[in-house]
């Protein structure tokens, strides 16, 4: 199919800062273009973010209901093949199963829904209709968490003993949502966000980077909550044991009153014959330890054709000592996505490289994640499974 995927987007309308974000990570790799939105519940404002991407005037809708109607009337290779969706929580739900219905492939922002009822729907849903579903749990597109993935899976760090995932922010050590900060506000908000603000907003990406480098599942978690801030309603802080499915375990903290924490999402690995460490906010290296040697630094760079797995060589746009940076991690998930969704659609099977994304499962797994912490909490604490 000699053509890019043609994208729709529901919500990241104007001064919405993940938006576009979404927007920027899709164009990086020239496979994907914008031809629609619904970008706002407000018509106008949707129509003035349009104009604001030279987006002609009878392809930005009202709603997302009106997009899905009329784009679903053009022919193929007009109308859009997939919908970015990225509005807050509690919309995820509704937009994901109307998109689904019409027939059209999804990409959604995380956590995936307001609660694990929502989640396990649109799995099911998503397995009947026979159609891809990515979310951007972007960090997964790091070349180095690639790479890790790849120590790990060839069994060159041995049996994995302790995951140690840390996630430390400290945005919301003030009460910012009392002074209309919009990001702020919703995600404080339980009838927005959901039963989870600290877990739900970033401790998922820590719960999904660990499995996503150690290929295991969490099986129990005990965690507790803490809300330090004013009288919000929601966890602010949150500290959790973790026993994964196989034996090993684990610890993952998720904090969004850590003052001058930025960004400090990291993960410690350690097996029986070594362990490696990667920091997001170092992305091209990579540390791998050893039982019986000194330490080793890995680099990211395009040039290391000699040292890098496949998937992690894939994912690099630069030579070394160049920055592979967070919207180049998003725009791994939306490539992958994207050269997934035209071999579909070209009726061919599509790579293990390419199929690379967090899909639908990995949805389910850290909405259930949240559940399980939610209900650990209000019991003191208590060990709670992980029910997907």
């Amino acid at each position: 199919m000699a053509r890019k995927m043609r994208m729709g987007m529901v919500g990241g309308g104007r001064g919405a800062f993940i938006g576009t974000v979404h927007r920027m990570a899709a164009a990086i790799d020239n496979e994907i273009e914008l031809v629609c939105g619904a970008f706002s519940s407000d018509p106008e404002r949707s129509k003035q973010s349009g104009a604001d991407w030279y987006l002609p005037e009878e392809r930005v809708y009202g709603s997302y209901a009106e997009m899905f109607a009329k784009e679903a009337e053009l022919p193929l290779g007009e109308r859009m093949d997939f919908v970015s969706i990225v509005t807050p929580n509690y919309m995820h739900y509704p937009v994901q199963k109307a998109a689904l219905e019409a027939g059209f492939h999804v990409v959604s922002d995380k956590p995936m829904n307001f609660d694990l009822a929502e989640a396990r729907e649109i799995r099911g849903l998503v397995q009947e209709k026979g159609l891809l579903f990515a979310l951007t749990h972007n960090y997964t597109g790091y070349p180095m968490v690639k790479q890790a993935r790849d120590l790990v899976q060839s069994g060159q760090l041995g049996k994995i003993r302790k995951v140690v995932a840390e996630y430390p922010q400290g945005w919301l050590a003030t009460q910012l949502e009392a002074e209309d900060q919009k990001q702020a506000a919703w995600r404080t908000d339980p009838k927005r966000a959901g039963a989870s603000c600290c877990v739900g907003d970033i401790g998922t990406h820590a719960e999904n980077l660990a499995e996503y480098i150690t290929g295991l599942e969490i099986d129990e978690v005990c965690a507790e909550f803490t809300t330090f801030v004013g009288s919000r309603e929601l966890e602010d802080d949150a500290n959790c044991l973790l026993r994964f499915k196989g034996g090993a375990r684990g610890t993952l903290s998720a904090s969004q009153i850590s003052i001058d924490e930025e960004n400090g999402l990291n993960i410690r690995v350690y097996g029986e014959a070594g362990g490696l460490i990667w920091k997001q906010e170092e992305p091209n290296t990579l540390i791998r330890t050893f039982i019986d040697q000194p330490r080793q630094i890995l680099r990211a760079g395009g040039n290391y054709g000699d040292r890098l797995s496949p998937a992690a060589l894939g994912a690099c746009r630069t030579p070394a000592g160049h920055p592979e940076g967070y919207l180049e991690a998003f725009a791994n998930v939306y490539k992958n996505f994207a050269r997934a969704l035209r071999s579909k659609l070209d009726g061919k099977p599509a790579s293990e490289l390419d199929l690379d994304f967090p899909t639908v499962a990995d949805g389910v797994r850290g909405m259930a994640f949240i559940q399980a912490c939610v209900e650990s909490a209000a019991a003191g604490a208590a060990w709670t499974k992980i029910e997907d």
